[in-house]
């Protein structure tokens, strides 16, 4: 396909209401990232602990997210949802025997880790601020601690596949980094951007005026005036584009917020995505809320505790849009 662009394909069936019934250095990353790989400073390890919640030491304020075992288990619940939203897939770009493959924002390193797993040929690298990351690990992965957001160090050494997913709220300039895996993808290699729009809605009018509506009026109106994206999804495609990608495509899933729904597909993936955000909702408000906007932590608790209590309630019938996008470097 020549095209720099397919047509939108949305995974948008009607969703039915349900009636109540270990470091490893690598000399060919240069200094700039060994000495994070290697031998990790005293910064990435000094946490920031606020509010009861640990956060990321290195480049101290640029995520403002946890970085505590309390997130790091959401995180995993957050794979189980993708993986049951995508048919168990960990990617969809059509990729062949890839060699050299790198995780954006990795977290937990799970998806690394998989990823390794079914591809031993594969040399696959996780990046993030955390070194939370397990030891046992598969002997093709390593992890390295750096910023996405700076310049990188990749651009003589390039991937064959660069993904990233769930950057919401965790990066001010999607454009630029995703230029930035222009450059440090191969000709002919993919990159795959998996992310939300991090607006709650629903169809029927029923999240009007709840708590937790505010929740995310509130919140994600924090983070967007600290400079933060929280709608990826909706304009992955066009950043794709600007950055110069070819053969472009775009899914669209819909997932519920709850088991208000009939089907049981949805049913199974609202439950997972109450699951993975009653876990995160305190986490996600207290750093973008009382950095920024003056709140206390008891304000964020009882804003967190309506919207917890809103989003069991089979009458509201909350959705999350999320979007799979994946594009092409040309061959030439």
């Amino acid at each position: 396909m020549t095209e720099s662009s397919a047509p939108e394909q949305t995974r948008t069936a009607a969703v039915s209401i349900e009636v109540d019934t270990s470091y490893e250095n690598d000399s060919s990353y240069g200094d700039e990232l060994s000495a994070y790989s290697a031998s990790l400073t005293s910064s990435v390890l000094e946490y920031r602990h606020e509010n009861g919640r640990r956060y990321h030491g290195y480049r101290d304020g640029s995520y403002l997210l946890p970085n505590d075992e309390q997130e790091n288990d959401r995180l995993d619940m957050v794979h189980e949802l993708n993986l049951r939203l995508l048919d168990r897939k960990l990617y969809l770009a059509p990729i062949k025997n890839p060699q050299r493959v790198i995780d954006l924002a990795t977290g937990t390193g799970i998806w690394a880790i998989d990823f390794a797993d079914q591809h031993p040929q594969a040399e696959v690298f996780g990046c993030d601020l955390s070194p939370t990351q397990p030891t046992l690990v598969p002997p093709n992965v390593k992890f390295l601690v750096d910023d996405i957001e700076s310049e990188w160090a990749y651009d003589n050494d390039p991937f064959d596949f660069i993904h990233a997913r769930y950057l919401v709220v965790s990066i001010r300039d999607f454009g630029k980094l995703i230029k930035q895996c222009y450059r440090s993808v191969k000709p002919g290699g993919w990159v795959e951007f998996q992310d939300w729009d991090g607006y709650p809605y629903s169809e029927d009018g029923s999240l009007d005026g709840t708590g937790l509506q505010k929740y995310f009026n509130e919140v994600y109106g924090a983070f967007e005036e600290a400079g933060y994206e929280t709608r990826p999804g909706t304009k992955l495609e066009q950043w794709f584009k600007d950055a110069g990608f070819v053969n472009i495509h775009v899914e669209k899933f819909r997932v519920p917020y709850g088991v208000w729904p009939k089907d049981p597909h949805f049913k199974n993936l609202g439950a997972w995505m109450q699951a993975q955000a009653e876990a995160g909702l305190e986490g996600g408000a207290l750093a973008a809320l009382t950095r920024f906007k003056e709140w206390t932590k008891e304000d964020v608790l009882f804003l967190a505790s309506e919207a917890r209590a809103d989003g069991r309630k089979r009458s509201i019938h909350t959705m999350f849009n999320f979007y799979v996008v994946y594009g092409q470097r040309p061959e030439n």
